[in-house]
């Protein structure tokens, strides 16, 4: 704690770079409609061995514990089914109307972007399947991490020192470096890394553009500073 012939500074610091992703990843699913439950299930199991079929021509293989960091992985899952239904303008119901829609979750993640290509002509090339989201992903351990939250600690540093200069004191010693919101107790972390937006102008629209996207990774922390009590005249 600060004491007469000290002062806590307390300040923020935040850094940001722009690196290649390491990982993107699809999310979607096949939906699939028949007469009956029974009928739906079978064609969408049908469907998501085709697809995934094709995944492993291109060297993927089923996600599992042991192999997340693979070229290529899918994982499907939640199997759902819904029964389509009509409104009847004369007695105002919702009726069935005798067909069944199963719906099978997707996932496929790749790592090595020279598959992009194949892969986008894959996914174009099945109407069945519906891409909901495409997220491009860096790596927790990626190294830009460390070198931009460096970056972060330096940056609170030169704020803190501009701040002594200010009031005409010193810098004596760190008392705390934490990730935003943690030294304020909201428990609110930074926002880690957000996508740039990558051009494929020039290029035939005859299938989905998977160019790799760069990815700005950021780093927020809040930083206090013990200084030499300031003497403010009067």
């Amino acid at each position: 704690m600060p004491n007469d012939e000290t002062m806590i500074l307390s300040v923020r610091g935040e850094a940001r770079r722009t690196v290649s992703a390491d990982a993107l990843t699809l999310s979607g699913g096949l939906t699939l409609w028949e007469q009956d439950q029974a009928a739906a299930l079978s064609a969408a199991a049908e469907a998501v061995r085709g697809l995934t079929g094709q995944l492993a021509d291109l060297g993927g293989v089923a996600l599992r514990a042991d192999n997340e960091r693979a070229a290529l992985t899918w994982s499907a899952f939640s199997a759902t089914t819904q029964i389509e239904r009509r409104h009847d303008q004369e007695t105002g119901e919702s009726i069935p109307t005798g067909r069944v829609a199963a719906s099978v979750a997707v996932d496929v993640t790749v790592r090595d972007f020279e598959l992009l290509d194949a892969l986008g002509r894959v996914l174009a090339a099945d109407e069945r399947l519906d891409v909901r989201q495409v997220a491009w992903k860096v790596d927790d351990d990626n190294p830009a991490w460390a070198a931009v939250r460096a970056e972060a600690i330096a940056a609170a540093l030169r704020r803190g020192r501009n701040y002594a200069a200010a009031l005409g004191v010193d810098l004596r010693a760190v008392e705390h470096v934490a990730d935003t919101g943690l030294l304020a107790g909201t428990g609110e972390g930074p926002v880690h890394f957000r996508g740039a937006r990558a051009s494929s102008a020039g290029r035939e629209i005859d299938t989905p553009s998977l160019d790799p996207v760069p990815q700005e990774v950021v780093a927020v922390i809040e930083a206090r500073f013990r200084a030499s009590a300031a003497i403010l005249g009067t």
